[in-house]
């Protein structure tokens, strides 16, 4: 780990000075992945901005019904809260399938949203990495890459994204808060991680002058009914192979409305947006979820260990949503 600065911001201005004024700088919040990174020299910030004692660990209803997530909620503290159990099911299994108890009780929002891929070769120093060193290859390509991206990847880089979190926001239409040099923007999740095309270093579209302040979770009554599954090698703190966050409305035996995120299998949470527009006001049934998988899974391109994700998505897909349709209140 190289020596750094470390500042302690006592307020939002105060930490956005500091990164501003600071070519390369890093917020500190969990420090679950940074730190881990910094000990890796992936990460070699200049200074670190501890940000953990900005009022911004709260969640909080907003006038239009939905929640406002604090940048720095805890993630054992947002998958346990009474509202998001109730209203945001699919969050809180999402949360509590990733890492361990002692990781969720240190993690934030704002830092799971900016983790980094866990890539065999962006961790090793002796690899050739695009995400860590631009224009120096992608050694994933053609060696062991049975965890890797098999829809939106790229020549340049084929890393999985590694938020359970995030794959439950994505199906939810989360936004995410940012407050910057230019004031406050909003970002919708789905917009908010990148796909590698050529420039895999960058994760996100967070701009460099920009603080993460909060997620809002919208209004949605239908996340009621709601599902996460995710496949993995072993039953705990383990990454996903593939998971299917998945939300799913039937009246009449017909599916009204349906929202279906992936992850593990792409460079971002990846919203299955074929998928969902083709079961809008089909039969819920199997033969109707079959198709959905495999019409989503169409543009899949797998590498040389990792084709068994394909098939793993669609069966997971199949499963998920006949549980949902099995639970949903058919009227």
């Amino acid at each position: 780990m190289n020596n750094f600065v470390y500042i302690r911001a006592e307020n939002s201005q105060r930490a956005l000075n500091a990164l501003w004024e600071t070519n390369n700088a890093k917020f500190l919040g969990g420090g679950t992945n940074l730190v881990d990174l910094m000990r890796e020299r992936i990460e070699q910030p200049d200074a670190v901005i501890d940000i953990t004692r900005l009022p911004m660990n709260q969640i909080t209803e907003l006038p239009d019904g939905g929640l406002r997530v604090g940048a720095l909620v805890r993630n054992s503290h947002l998958a346990a809260h009474p509202l998001i159990r109730d209203r945001y099911r699919v969050l809180s299994q999402a949360i509590l399938m990733g890492a361990s108890a002692q990781l969720r009780n240190m993690a934030t929002t704002g830092g799971n949203l900016m983790q980094r891929t866990r890539c065999y070769y962006f961790y090793d120093s002796a690899a050739r990495c695009n995400k860590r060193t631009p224009g120096s290859g992608c050694d994933a390509i053609d060696g062991f890459n049975r965890i890797h991206a098999i829809l939106g990847a790229s020549s340049q880089c084929v890393a999985t994204h590694p938020s359970d979190m995030c794959v439950a926001m994505a199906a939810l239409d989360a936004v995410v808060r940012v407050t910057g040099k230019n004031g406050e923007r909003s970002i919708p999740i789905t917009e908010f991680h990148r796909l590698p095309s050529d420039t895999p270093s960058q994760d996100t579209n967070l701009n460099p002058d920009e603080l993460i302040t909060a997620v809002d979770l919208p209004n949605f009554p239908d996340a009621r009914k709601s599902l996460y599954r995710k496949v993995r090698d072993r039953a705990s703190y383990a990454f996903a192979l593939v998971s299917v966050a998945a939300v799913l409305d039937v009246k009449g035996g017909r599916i009204q409305n349906a929202r279906l995120a992936l992850g593990g299998v792409a460079h971002r949470p990846w919203r299955a947006t074929a998928a969902e527009q083709f079961l809008l006001h089909r039969p819920a049934e199997e033969k109707t979820f079959r198709e959905a998988a495999e019409l989503e899974l169409q543009a899949a391109k797998p590498l040389a260990h990792n084709g068994f994700k394909v098939e793993l998505a669609k069966r997971t897909i199949v499963d998920v949503l006949m549980e949902l349709a099995g639970k949903a209140e058919v009227q």
